[in-house]
This record gives C-alpha cells, structure tokens and sequence, in this order.
C-alpha cells in the first residue's frame, strides 16, 4: 500500500515544466484577456492528475470510505516524504469540499438501530469509554439522547456522534451521568439537556471541519422534541491542561502558586515530602485525601480557567475542545471540581471537567466575535477565577 500511495504521489503529480512555462507566460502577458487565459492554463497546470483519479472513488460503492481510510494511513507516512504529504493535501482538500456540513445528516440513534451500528459506537467512542453492551444500553435510554451525522455516500458509518443526557440543573461530574445502577429519569420533567461526549470516528477526516454549528442542529432537534429544556450545556474534558501546567512546572514551578496558596499545601499535616505542586500531583491517592484535595482545589481551578482562555499565536483558544465549543458559538460557563475521577480524567485535567453554555440567542454572535475577533466568550465568575 506503501508503494501504491508513493506511485499516486511521483508518477501522477503535477507537470513541474508545465507550471514554469505557464508562469513565465503569464510573467509577459500583455493585457487582461490574455492573462485571463494564461492564469485558466496555470490554475490547469497545477491540478495534479491524482485529483482527477481520486475524484472518481466518489460514484464507486464504498469509494468514499476508501478514500477517507487511505487519508488515515497517508497521515502516518506523510511526515517521512514531501511526496506523501502534498498527496495527502490534495486528498485532504477533496475530502473537505465532499465533507460540507450541507451534505451532512443528522439522525437519532436507539437502542433499536442495528447492532452493526451500536458496536460502532462502542469503537468510536472517544471521550468515556464504553464498557460494554449494558453500558451502551444505559447511554441509550429514556433520558438520553444519542445523535450521529452521517455523509450520503458513508450511510453506515458514523462521522460524529454526540452523547446527552437529560437532568434537572447542570451536571458537574460525570460519574454520575455513566452511573448504570442511576434510576432512569422521566425526560419530560428535565430542564437542562447535558452534552457529555462527542466523538469524531473517522481518523481519516482529522482536521476536516464538518461545520460551524454542528451543536447548534442538535439543539434544535431537541428543543423541538422537548420545548420544556431551559438549558443546553456540556460537561467536557479538558484534554490539554495538565500537559500545560507540566511545561509551567518545568519552566517556573515556584511562580505557579501565590504566596496564600504555597502557605496554605505547607501547612498541610501529612510529614515530610516534597511539598512542590507536581511532586503533590504525582501522589496516586491525592484526590482522595480530603485534605490535600481542598488545598489543590483553588489553585488548580484557577490554573484551569487561566489555561481555558489562554490563545494560541494565531489567536485560537488554547485547547482543543475549547476551540470546538467556541467555534459552535457556546461560551465558558462554569469548571467542575473532581468531575472525573477516572484514570484518564486526571492524567489529562487533574479530574476537573468543564461546562460549555449554549444559549440560543447568543449562538451565532459567540460564534461571530471568536471566528472575527478571537473573543473567547466566558462567564465573568471564570474570568475572576482566573485572576486568582
């Protein structure tokens, strides 16, 4: 397969002479009907030949999968050769125009859908893993909703699917939301539709935005079902803070804590040690020592909000699902202390979690002024949290 995708990328790449003598005729165009026609030959003289194979998958059955799970694998070779990585940009910008959020579908999954499609989900899940077929079960139920969008020339195969659940008031942890022994709610007595996991299952389109309110269309199938819901909100990881609170451990671990906070871990009563906020953060059981949990819990809920608005160079929200949720028009709304206590929840967030607020009226404006701007649009008591 290897061989094949490096004969897609030499033998049917762009005519590199074709493009020289069309820049250089376009260099001495004379006129603009001239340089009309010769900017039409070099936009022809860079469309490699590959695009016109690839392009034929789309009418064969199953083509389009196809392409998407070459994408996947091009993207594992592609940093090895400048060949493979132009292939898998043109493949890429294929996928992309194919993959428009006005050819998606979006359709309600039960615990009635094929069994071929549930284990999907299963797979796919990338947020709280699923356990089994009783676990899947239990996400499926009265007071659950599960939404997946689908392209027409992939109807089997899932591209994105979101989990909710449906409570009274906004959740802040989610081992109650995964909890199978919970009694099953009455869905039309909830208020607050809660999003809990969303799931991207095609690695193959990584990078490839389905749309900007992909949030929003759930929202507005489930305001139709039930018009009693007063609030849209998730309860989301955040997969990126621990890894940069270690970069400002390593670069200045002694200016992370303020000066109420380092008092407040070293007049703690446990003997010894090294007190330094990794080394404390490093101990299996911490959030399980009362103690220690109440002393980390305000600088770490602090570090987080910080973390939250922070901006890459370009302007973007830092982490990653933050960029989605903004992108989508939602706002910060609140972080959850000690919200997942899974193995995995602390390896990324240090067992906190975060709610993304959607409301209605605001959606598109969020979304305008971040898309615009750079806003981050958050609630004012995390922005005082940041700020210690």
């Amino acid at each position: 397969r290897e061989r094949f995708l490096q004969i897609l990328a030499s033998d049917f790449d762009i005519d590199h002479d074709a493009v020289d003598a069309a820049c250089q005729r376009l260099a001495h165009a004379r006129g603009d009907d001239e340089k009309r026609r010769v900017e039409r030959a070099l936009r022809q003289a860079l469309e490699p030949p590959r695009l016109r194979l690839l392009t034929q998958f789309n009418a064969l059955p199953s083509g389009v999968k196809f392409l998407v799970d070459m994408r996947a694998e091009l993207m594992k070779l592609a940093h090895h050769s400048e060949g493979l990585n132009a292939l898998e940009h043109d493949l890429r910008s294929l996928l992309a125009n194919w993959f428009d959020e006005g050819f998606l579908e979006i359709r309600q999954i039960t615990w009635g859908a094929p069994a071929a499609l549930l284990e999907k989900l299963m797979i796919y899940e990338a947020v709280h893993e699923i356990r089994g077929w009783s676990d899947l079960k239990n996400r499926l139920e009265a007071d659950r909703r599960c939404f997946a969008y689908f392209h027409p020339r992939m109807p089997e195969e899932p591209l994105i699917f979101v989990e909710v659940a449906l409570t009274q008031g906004m959740a802040d942890n989610v081992q109650s939301l995964l909890d199978e022994t919970a009694p099953v709610d009455d869905p039309t007595e909830a208020d607050t539709a809660i999003f809990y996991s969303i799931s991207n299952c095609q690695r193959g389109l990584a990078g490839i935005s389905f749309g900007d309110f992909l949030i929003k269309r759930v929202v507005d199938r489930l305001a139709a079902e039930l018009p009693h819901l007063k609030t849209y909100a998730t309860l989301s990881p955040i997969p990126g803070f621990r890894a940069w609170l270690d970069k400002r451990l390593a670069a200045d671990g002694g200016k992370v804590l303020t000066t109420a906070e380092r008092r407040l871990i070293d007049g703690l009563p446990f003997a010894g040690g090294d007190r330094s906020l990794g080394a404390l953060l490093a101990l299996p059981d911490w959030p399980h020592d009362e103690a220690l949990a109440q002393a980390l819990r305000a600088p770490l809920l602090r570090l987080a909000a910080g973390y939250l608005l922070e901006k890459t160079p370009r302007g973007r929200a830092l982490d990653p699902v933050a960029r989605f949720h903004l992108t989508n028009g939602a706002r910060i709304e609140r972080l959850d202390w000690r919200a997942d206590l899974s193995a995995k929840g602390l390896h990324q967030s240090c067992g906190m979690m975060v709610n993304y607020l959607y409301r209605l009226a605001e959606i598109e404006d969020n979304h305008e002024a971040y898309r615009g701007e750079g806003r981050i649009a958050a609630s004012s008591a995390l922005t005082r949290l940041a700020k210690g």
